[in-house]
């Protein structure tokens, strides 16, 4: 008799330190509901994969959950499956940290529920077969990717119904593709649509319905509490797949033993397709779709999925520079490791994959997750260094170009020479904070639903279709008036560090500095410096370029000297050129903050009047004519103040993104951005001091 294995599972994660209110909301309405519905039926068999972290918080905040967790897994409805710790993208970080990981979640497993996984959870679902070793090492013996993994490696969608065996230099591993259809109508589709879909390919030597996605897609993703759990989509699901002839519900384990493999399979470096398209650039982004659509009308879907991709997940990484920052940090610190416990599990800490990419989900845009992984950074680097101060000249972010890191008692700085000699990391030490964990307004391709909403709209009636069928739309279909955020949108051409140089005109406003829109005539906010001097945590840096009016250029050179202290940068800013006109220096900083609303401003003349005194940052202002700037923040209990020997104009605008999550737009503060504004002279000199109290 033909018949179809269920292999169901769950894979459950939330960012490390997330905020507790929307962990317990997953954990309310997502994970215990799941669990308790899937009790009542000791038949119904499943998979789940709970990321460290959250299982740790689960044990220690929800008795409830955890001990339900424990009686299914004693009675072998369920099977665990494992991965790293803290959920890192297992291709991006070294083999000694992804093996001590995937050891760290295997001893909590075993010691909390009996058992020893062998199979494990790509986070992501990101492959590469350099893991294939390592995952080996660690007792595995399978792992979940999605069928396009297949489908790009050439083969067919019809033949991936079972699970292939894949191999390193003679080490072999098994791979189970998920399934796209029940990747996209689980638990949107009504369980009797899904169950005849895993009626129709079931096949003598029983076939595998592979489905292994996010567990907050029953509960927490938009209306799917109500549709899973207040309509009873689950219950009726697992009573409708039981009573079923051909469908038999199954471990993953299970089925490794009464089948055999259905081939050899060589995968390349991949993801999900979705993953693939979020990791291009935005333009690109654009132009697949359009050859897409160009392509259907002379090939089917199927074909136009097997040869034309996206990229790969590491390209997040060029994508976002604010990610590689990140990402090359923890790689440093991993090679640099100390024998210290919490050193080590700050550094796997900080090594959680969310806040490296961006997708439907917010990620690399959420600054709460950015704080965390810098905070975990800079526990380190605290554990590290200790008192000890040093200056390290090295292409830390490994792009070419040296970074010069300075460490004093309070403050860890990074300036970058690719980028314009700017300040790119401004960490105060002893509360683990980078105030330079600024995010820049990129454009993403789906601002074009913005831009222009009419032609990016999907099908209404394909929608209303599904509601009428009692089904719901996934976060890929849901509907969002756009109008509403035309102005907000706006981008950076440079990227938004410190201590930015540009050259502009009179045209330099409050307005076009928020906007990014000001007319630009030099070459030094987004180009290389020379690294002239650095040492005992003084830096020189310097740069012969340029001032452009009307194709003519104006040889220009910028100096700049660093010099960092206890708790204060000490700066100079010196200017030669041989122009001709009335032109403005324009010094940029951007600034990163919790609570961009909690920062009370104060800012005073040469005279020491007050100007301007005001407790949250909501819109742009400007000030005239001062010299000193004092930002005083609540949540890191630190006076930020810049102080300059030459008064200035002042423009201070908040530093806001548009980015996409799973409920539609949102509108997320990254920080404050300022600029000193002064009348240029062919010979230029300014100097002041950024301090940190």
């Amino acid at each position: 008799m033909k018949q179809t294995a269920l292999l169901l599972g769950l894979h459950c994660h939330q960012p490390v330190d997330n905020f507790h209110h929307v962990v317990d909301e997953a954990i309310e309405k997502s994970y215990r509901p799941f669990f308790e519905v899937a009790a009542k039926f000791p038949d119904f068999k499943f998979s789940v994969h709970y990321s460290g972290w959250l299982l740790a918080y689960i044990k220690e905040k929800d008795t409830k959950l955890f001990t339900l967790m424990k009686e299914l897994a004693q009675k072998g409805q369920i099977e665990f499956l494992t991965g790293g710790y803290y959920e890192p993208i297992l291709a991006s970080i070294s083999s000694k940290d992804r093996i001590a990981q995937i050891n760290k979640l295997n001893f909590f497993i075993i010691e909390n529920f009996g058992q020893r996984p062998k199979g494990l959870w790509l986070t992501e679902r990101v492959w590469d077969s350099v893991l294939i070793k390592d995952l080996i090492s660690c007792g595995i013996e399978y792992v979940v990717v999605d069928d396009y993994h297949f489908i790009a490696a050439g083969f067919d969608k019809e033949d991936l119904k079972g699970y292939f065996l894949t191999e390193d230099e003679g080490d072999v591993l098994k791979i189970f593709p998920i399934n796209k259809e029940l990747r996209y109508t689980m638990p949107f589709a009504t369980p009797q649509k899904v169950c005849t879909y895993l009626e129709s390919i079931s096949e003598e030597n029983i076939s595998a319905g592979v489905i292994f996605d996010d567990g907050e897609k029953f509960g927490i993703w938009p209306e799917t509490y109500e549709w899973v759990y207040e309509k009873k989509w689950l219950e009726k699901f697992i009573q409708e797949a039981l009573q079923s002839d051909k469908i038999t519900s199954m471990l993953y384990r299970e089925y490794l033993q009464v089948t055999k493999p259905i081939s050899l399979a060589y995968l390349p470096i991949t993801s999900y397709i979705e993953m693939g398209e979020w990791a291009l650039k935005a333009k690109d982004n654009l132009a697949l779709h359009q050859m897409e659509d160009a392509l259907k009308e002379a090939f089917s879907e199927d074909t136009i999925e097997k040869f034309v991709k996206g990229s790969v997940w590491k390209n997040f990484l060029i994508k976002y520079p604010e990610a590689n920052r990140i990402h090359k940090r923890y790689i440093a610190l991993s090679k640099e490791r100390i024998d210290d416990a919490n050193y080590l599990d700050s550094l796997y800490k900080a090594q959680t994959n969310d806040v490296l990419w961006h997708g439907v989900f917010g990620g690399i845009y959420l600054p709460n997750l950015r704080d965390n992984a810098w905070r975990f950074i800079i526990d380190c680097e605290n554990i590290k260094h200790g008192t000890n101060v040093s200056t390290q000249t090295a292409d830390i972010n490994l792009d070419g170009y040296d970074e010069i890191k300075c460490i004093s008692k309070n403050l860890i700085t990074m300036f970058d020479t690719k980028e314009g000699g700017q300040l790119i990391e401004f960490a105060i030490r002893d509360r683990s904070f980078n105030l330079q964990n600024t995010m820049t307004r990129y454009f993403e391709s789906y601002h074009e639903k913005i831009l222009h909403p009419q032609q990016t709209l999907t099908d209404d009636n394909d929608i209303e279709e599904e509601i009428a069928a009692e089904a719901i739309a996934t976060i890929h279909d849901q509907q969002e008036d756009t109008s509403q955020y035309q102005e907000m949108l706006k981008h950076d051409w440079h990227t938004k560090n410190s201590f930015i140089d540009h050259i502009t005109d009179s045209g330099a406003n409050l307005e076009s500095f928020g906007g990014s829109t000001f007319n630009e005539y030099s070459d030094f906010a987004n180009q290389p410096f020379e690294l002239i001097q650095a040492q005992n945590q003084k830096v020189i840096l310097s740069r012969d370029g340029g001032i452009y009016v009307n194709d003519t250029k104006y040889e220009t050179t910028l100096s700049k000297t660093f010099h960092t202290k206890d708790d204060r940068i000490d700066f100079e800013i010196t200017l030669q050129s041989h122009m001709r006109g009335e032109f403005f220096y324009l010094m940029e900083h951007n600034f990163h903050f919790a609570n961009l609303k909690d920062i009370t401003i104060n800012t005073q003349t040469l005279d020491n009047a007050t100007m301007i005194e005001q407790k949250g940052v909501t819109k742009a202002f400007a000030i005239k004519n001062s010299n000193i700037l004092i930002l005083n923040d609540t949540y890191t209990g630190k006076e930020i103040t810049i102080e300059i020997d030459t008064p200035a104009d002042l423009f201070l605008s908040p530093l806001d993104t548009l980015s996409q999550s799973e409920a539609g737009f949102d509108v997320t503060n990254q920080g404050l951005s300022i600029g000193f504004k002064f009348p240029l002279t062919a010979s230029f000199k300014i100097s002041g001091t950024l301090w940190v109290k």
